[in-house]
Parts: C-alpha cells; sequence; structure tokens
C-alpha cells in the first residue's frame, strides 16, 4: 500500500505541482481516509521527500541498466540523454521548480545526490573515452565533469532558455553534441557524426 501510495502521489506531484497538491489530494486519488495517509507520512513534507528520492533512484536504475550494456562512452552519453528524456516529461519541468521554490531543503539534498551520482558516471565515461581514444587525454576530466554538470542543470533555466525557442528534446541535443565535439578526438568525432546522422534519419 506505501509503494502504491508513493507511486500515486508521485504522478500527481510531476502533473499538477508539488505546490498544489495536498494530502487531501493524495488521500482521495487513493481511495482512502487522511488519516491513513498520515499513519504512512506524518507530513507533506515526508511524502515530497520520499516522492523526489523515489524519481532519483528510478532514473539512476535505468541508467545504471546503459552503463551496464558497456555501450563506446559516446553512444552511452546519447543513450543516457534519450532515456532521460523519456522518462523525466519535459513539460513537468514547472514542478521541480516549485520543489526548489517551496521545498528548498529537499530540492538541496536532491541536487547533492544528482551531483554525486553525475559525477561518478560522467568521470566513469570520461575514463574510458581516454582510454578507448575517443576523447583527447590533455583534458582535465574534474573540469569536464564540473562543466557537464552545470551545463546540464543550466539548460533547464527556462528564462535563458525559453521553451519557444528551445524545445526541450532539441536543447538537450544541442547541448550533448557541444558537450563531446569539446573533448574528442577525429576518432570520436567519427562514431559523433555517425550517430548525429542516424539521429537525423
Amino acid at each position: 500500500m506505501k509503494e502504491q501510495l508513493l507511486k500515486t502521489a508521485t504522478e500527481l506531484f510531476l502533473n499538477q505541482g508539488f505546490k498544489s497538491i495536498t494530502m487531501d489530494d493524495i488521500a482521495r486519488e487513493m481511495g482512502m481516509s487522511k488519516k491513513t495517509v498520515y499513519s504512512y507520512y506524518a507530513n507533506k513534507e515526508a511524502i515530497v521527500s520520499a516522492c523526489a528520492l523515489n524519481m532519483f533512484n528510478s532514473v539512476c536504475g535505468g541508467i545504471d541498466g546503459i552503463l551496464d550494456e558497456e555501450l563506446n562512452p559516446i553512444e552511452e552519453l546519447h543513450d543516457i540523454k534519450k532515456y532521460v528524456l523519456e522518462h523525466i516529461n519535459g513539460e513537468r519541468t514547472s514542478s521541480m521548480y516549485q520543489l526548489q521554490k517551496y521545498y528548498p531543503k529537499i530540492h538541496q539534498t536532491l541536487r547533492k545526490s544528482q551531483y554525486d551520482y553525475m559525477q561518478s558516471c560522467v568521470t566513469r565515461n570520461v575514463l574510458r573515452g581516454i582510454e578507448q581514444g575517443l576523447f583527447i587525454s590533455e583534458i582535465s576530466v574534474p573540469f569536464v565533469v564540473n562543466i557537464y554538470f552545470t551545463g546540464m542543470t543550466g539548460i533547464k533555466d527556462e528564462t535563458i532558455f525559453p521553451r519557444s525557442a528551445f524545445p526541450v528534446g532539441d536543447l538537450h541535443d544541442m547541448y550533448l553534441e557541444y558537450h563531446i565535439r569539446g573533448i574528442v578526438t577525429p576518432k570520436g568525432r567519427e562514431i559523433l557524426n555517425k550517430l548525429i546522422k542516424s539521429n537525423h534519419n
């Protein structure tokens, strides 16, 4: 029951916003009393925190599956980008802004978890790329990892990248290409160009 409650609350928060949805709404959607909801979660902040962690773990699980495939690092980045776009609906971005505005501590904790996970994944990706001769060996790996995270979080700012001018899918494609072109060797560029060509086809 607790698992279903978490799933239902997550969908409500993503679709209608973390601020908009109340404990009454969650109870009504579940067909249970508010008292029963409170027996699982002491307050709204507790369920918001659980939902945020649930979303994070779900996305990480999918990315871990891609990492296990041991693709070449350029294909790996493209598959991760595709997975994330499919599982985090771009139209739900406003919900995440609400999380940041109304639950800053939860958002800060989530952002730290995202950074730690991304740091591990991208460091592994870049080192494998250097080892396979796809990424230039002269780069500073920590710099590339941090600038990648900064860019991935920065492109979500709709005041800088309005969706009317930068649709979510196109924006992620452009940023990933920008990232990879900055670190590839000629060998890596060939793989990147083939991927871009196949995606356009």
